[in-house]
């Protein structure tokens, strides 16, 4: 299948054997992973696509979830997000094109979010024969945007990119450089806190996988606002938008007029999170879930 956009595609893997560390990393973590589930990949113009769906539980009947993680995330490292939702409905989790996983490592250096869209759209006509609900976070937020997929019956946008840009303020940035510059476990967890609400734990996978990126891959930058085309047909199914009160990237204040005002839908607020609300606040944010499909399924 030729790609969507071929200009100037690009590894985000600094080698092939990088590569395969981060690949074994993920095969590890999902063979682990007590969650009855199965794996596949479906071939896309953005490349091969991994695809991990939980098996029918109590969730089943009501309307699929298919969750898009945020950057330089994967199923792997999701894995405790990925058990809330899946007691919520039947779910589908896909490692992103371009990003740390068992998906192609391969993307464009333009023109990447029409890339994104229309990988999604190819994505969701193979892994989902009904209408589903579309979990994004962060770029997994504006990729859920970008694609104007018919299957898309709703889409929940956890700490959205897409919308406003994020911000990056100095703390961040102190943080950042130095795991960019020579990454390690420590510096890794230094920047995952920043990431987090003051206070809140930092996971030891969740650094060991940051320092494994920082070694491994290319990081990709924060995606720019989506044009308004794209936003205005976006309102044409329903939206959920959903932000941590210490998110450091996407404040409350920033996020929540931009939601009501591209999206025609209010901001809501968890206190006491940041922007990594998947990895700080599963449950919290699965209850939301639960309660926006619910919604669809009545209307």
């Amino acid at each position: 299948m030729p790609p969507y956009d071929a200009a100037m595609p690009s590894s985000i893997y600094r080698s092939q054997a990088a590569r395969a560390r981060v690949r074994d990393w993920c095969e590890d973590r999902l063979a682990a992973w007590p969650v009855p589930h199965s794996r596949r990949q479906v071939e896309t113009s953005a490349g091969p696509t991994s695809v991990v769906r939980t098996e029918p539980g109590p969730g089943t009947g009501r309307t699929a979830i298919v969750l898009i993680p945020g950057t330089n995330m994967t199923a792997a490292v999701s894995l405790g997000f990925a058990e809330a939702l899946s007691r919520v409905a039947p779910l589908i989790v896909l490692d992103v094109p371009g990003q740390p996983g068992l998906s192609s490592g391969e993307r464009p250096r333009r023109n990447r979010m029409d890339w994104y869209g229309r990988w999604l759209t190819e994505t969701m006509a193979q892994v989902t024969p009904e209408p589903a609900v579309v979990v994004g976070h962060s770029l997994g937020g504006a990729i859920a945007l970008a694609s104007g997929s018919p299957l898309i019956s709703g889409r929940v946008l956890v700490s959205t990119a897409g919308l406003v840009r994020l911000r990056v303020g100095a703390s961040v940035l102190g943080a950042t450089v130095p795991w960019l510059l020579r990454p390690s476990v420590p510096r890794a967890e230094r920047l995952v806190r920043r990431m987090l609400s003051p206070g809140a734990p930092v996971s030891d996978e969740l650094s060991r996988w940051m320092a494994l990126v920082g070694a491994s891959c290319r990081s990709s930058l924060a995606p720019a606002p989506l044009p308004s085309t794209v936003l205005t047909r976006a309102r044409n199914v329903p939206s959920m938008v959903v932000a941590g009160s210490h998110d450091v990237f996407l404040p409350p204040a920033r996020l929540g007029p931009a939601a009501e005002q591209r999206l025609g839908t209010a901001l809501r607020v968890l206190d006491g999170a940041g922007h990594l609300l998947p990895e700080e606040s599963p449950e919290r944010v699965a209850a939301l879930v639960a309660e926006f499909t619910d919604a669809c399924g009545r209307h």
